[in-house]
């Protein structure tokens, strides 16, 4: 399985395509915006879904149109599934975000349905963990897959930091829990792919992020 990260939006968020060359099948994970640059980069690729860590506009402003798209091409309907239903009240509001920052072409997004903490999804012949990391947002999710050692984290950790909470609905203390019972238990070579900024590692965050060392 391969992993390709294509920066969209004015906020250069890392929109995630993992692909199986053997299958040229693909799942894309939070599709922030700039649709066509996604669809130019999925040429070739058939899209069994489009997966949401979050529901800040950064991330799933551009899921709705590029399921829409992906759908007319496939000829049939590409799942858009959401991070935890917490997260409803964001999707719902992206144009709101939107215009409060002077964005546009940003769309609200209505997943096809929501995912769970524990669930165990089924995409690419792999299968990926979900799991709830919130703090950043109410319903944050994280992707694990385990035989790949990848972890798609969106905006909970990143290289040396951790994710914002300066937000009404954010949650210093849940968010630095949650990584450190979901996330930094997982094994030392695990891949971290975040939301924004360059990949890093589980070991390298358990000794080095100043937020979580002890």
């Amino acid at each position: 399985m391969r992993a390709q990260t294509v920066q969209v939006t004015p906020l250069r968020q890392n929109c995630t395509i993992l692909d199986d060359p053997a299958t040229n099948r693909a799942i894309v994970i939070d599709p922030g915006g700039d649709v066509p640059e996604l669809v130019r980069a999925l040429d070739g690729l058939t899209v069994e879904a489009i997966l949401l860590t979050h529901g800040h506009l950064d991330h799933a402003g551009g899921a709705d149109e590029l399921r829409r798209l992906l759908s007319e091409q496939q000829g049939e309907r590409v799942p858009l599934i959401g991070p935890d239903i917490r997260d409803k009240f964001l999707m719902e509001n992206i144009e709101d975000q939107a215009a409060a920052f002077g964005l546009s072409g940003f769309f609200n997004a209505h997943p096809d349905r929501y995912t769970k903490d524990g669930e165990k999804l089924r995409f690419l012949g792999e299968e990926f963990e979900v799991a709830l990391v919130p703090g950043h947002t109410p319903g944050h999710v994280v992707f694990i897959n385990r035989a790949n050692r990848l972890a798609i984290v969106g905006d909970t950790l990143f290289r040396g930091v951790v994710g914002r909470t300066d937000f009404a609905y954010g949650d210093h203390n849940a968010l630095i829990a949650a990584i450190r019972e979901k996330l930094l238990t997982l094994p030392n070579n695990v891949t971290v792919l975040p939301g924004h900024g360059m990949p890093t590692t589980i070991i390298e965050e358990r000794r080095n992020n100043p937020f979580l060392i002890s």
